[in-house]
Formats: structure tokens, sequence, C-alpha cells
């Protein structure tokens, strides 16, 4: 009998996916065929023997900083943003379960009648039972990224790393879509993120990973089958450690 898992690099995962990623082509909102695909990818994680947690951002929707720069109040624009990844948790909830594969959604922010509310060992059992836990609301607290959120939870599963899908192949030392000469880079270490500035996660989010030990990968999430490959160590990414 093969084990489970076997050819993984990778048996338990949290993937990190941006609001953006969700809305397609479309300037705002989810576009449901991008939303299918995504859960498609997930999907196949799953069936490959993969332990698979995801936490999905809300800009899409509404974004907390931009609120702010209008003159929101910072926390009650991040609130609104936390909702914001509710619904798209939602959506992606319910593309996992059209695609045969059990999702449970927990959220910071308590909401009984929409979804649990995110209690760890809850968290803990759903994943060895081998549901998808997407995690919504981010940490529960303002002036905390989605992309902190992300690292806090794999720490908290105990998974062996963190994925942020992204629309590039990995990192880059500036914006490839500007500059066709932006250097791409295979492998990092937490503190030239850092010193260097590189918009990969907010500091804090990598900071908390350096002092957990927990790798980084970011890899483009656009490239069909692009999420196997990352669990079997394999494909075309920056791995950050």
């Amino acid at each position: 009998m093969t084990a489970k898992g076997a050819g993984l690099k990778y048996k338990r995962l949290l993937l990190k996916l941006s609001g953006e990623a969700l809305m397609g082509k479309n300037g705002y909102g989810i576009d449901v065929t991008v939303v299918d695909r995504l859960a498609g990818e997930i999907a196949e994680g799953i069936s490959a023997g993969c332990e698979i947690a995801v936490v999905v951002g809300g800009g899409n929707i509404f974004r907390g900083l931009a609120g702010a720069a209008k003159g929101m109040d910072r926390a009650t624009a991040d609130y609104m943003g936390m909702l914001a990844t509710v619904m798209n948790a939602l959506a992606l909830q319910n593309a996992l379960e059209r695609a045969k594969t059990p999702a449970r959604v927990l959220s910071a922010i308590p909401m009984p009648t929409v979804c649990e509310s995110y209690v760890r060992p809850k968290a803990l059992t759903h994943i060895e039972r081998g549901n998808v836990v997407i995690f919504a609301a981010g940490t529960g607290n303002p002036f905390f990224t989605t992309d902190t959120a992300a690292t806090l939870r794999a720490i908290e599963m105990d998974c062996q790393a963190v994925a942020k899908g992204t629309q590039v192949d990995g990192v880059y030392d500036c914006d490839p879509h500007q500059n066709p000469n932006a250097k791409r880079f295979d492998r990092l270490g937490y503190s030239e993120v850092l010193s260097r500035n590189l918009k990969v996660m907010d500091g804090a989010a990598i900071a908390l990973a350096r002092d957990n030990r927990l790798p980084v990968i970011v890899f483009s999430i656009e490239e069909p089958g692009s999420l196997l490959k990352v669990l079997q160590g394999e494909g075309r990414a920056t791995v950050i450690d």
C-alpha cells in the first residue's frame, strides 16, 4: 500500500491566496470560473495526500489600507476588510464542495450563522480528517495583514511551509511586469528579504516566519498544476528560508 502523501515534499501546507487572485481579469469581485480553477488545484493537492489549509485575502472586495487612505478610521476599515475575506472564504468553500473536496471555513471573528469560529484544536481535527480548512477574517485584529495571518495559522497548524500564490513565478528585485530585466531569485534568506525590502510579504509576516523557521514559497498560482509541483518540491518558485 502506498503511504499517504508519497512523493510529496510537504505533507501539510498553508496556501495564501490574495483576494485579487479570485477576481481573475475583472476589476472587482469574484470570478466563479477562476475560483473553480483554484479549488481544482487545491483538490488535486488533497488527492495527492497533502493536508491543506488556506488563508484568503479580501482585496478584491475591500482593502483596509485603501479605506484608511481615504480618511476612514483604520481599525474600522480593517474590520471591513476582514469581512471581505469571509465572503471570499465562503466562495472558495463552495467551489471545493462542488469539486467533491470537503472544506470548512473558520473565522477569527465569531459569526456562527455563517461559519465556524476559529479554535485551534478544532482546526487541527478538520485538517487531520482531510478537510481543507479555510481561515477567514485574518487574525481577528486590525493593523495585521492576511500575510501575517497566513504565517501565524501555518505555525499554529504545524504546517511545513506557507506557499504564497501570486501572479508571478517567484520573487524579483523589482516588478517584472514593468521591468523586463528584473532579476528573479531561486532562494532567499529571511534577513535578505527584510533588508532589501522585497515586497513578498509584510515585515511582520517574514519576521514571524524567520523566528519559527517556517519556509515561505512564492509561486505563480496562475500556472495550471503549479500547486502540486510546489508540494512535490518541484516547479518554478522562490524559497525563503
